[in-house]
């Protein structure tokens, strides 16, 4: 789980990141957090970003799926699809997440959309919906993230997190 080995992304996004020495599926994984709660990006562009968590393993006491787990798979398709609108000479920062649920899931894979509602010089907002297996809408989401210039130092944290 959490492998990002199948994410499509376009071409001229994989061949400006390789360019510049990242490796772009690492780059755009759900990171320590989502590959602990099993979260895997199946889908990213700017306009488009899909991935999919289990329930299990992501549930709170009642057995249902925990909201917490909902915001994280938010958050990180969001998050994909600014830096991916961003471009390389940016970094996305989540300023803003606000997380509405609809429905509780007991088991099963649930799915994210993330597709953009702002693509601005620095702020992009993404509204992301998740759903069960079934289509139903769990979790209405919406996140703002801050597009900050790549400051010198963070070159080397992309790359170490990239590979």
């Amino acid at each position: 789980m959490g492998e990002q080995q199948h994410v499509k992304f376009p071409q001229g996004v994989i061949d400006e990141y390789a360019a510049l020495g990242v490796d772009l599926p690492a780059l755009f994984s759900a990171g320590h957090l989502g590959t602990r709660m099993g979260v895997e990006i199946v889908e990213a562009s700017a306009e488009r970003v899909v991935g999919t968590m289990p329930v299990e393993g992501n549930t709170q006491p009642y057995g249902l799926l925990h909201g917490g787990a909902s915001a994280v798979l938010a958050e990180t398709l969001g998050s994909v699809g600014s830096m991916l609108h961003a471009g390389s000479s940016k970094i996305a920062v989540g300023v803003d997440l606000n997380c509405t649920h609809h429905r509780g899931v007991r088991a099963g894979l649930v799915t994210g959309v993330a597709t953009p509602l702002h693509q601005g010089r620095s702020t992009a907002t993404y509204e992301i919906v998740i759903s069960d297996e079934a289509g139903r809408r769990v979790c209405s989401a919406r996140l703002t993230c801050l597009l900050r210039d790549v400051n010198p130092g963070d070159g080397e944290h992309i790359r170490t997190a990239a590979g």
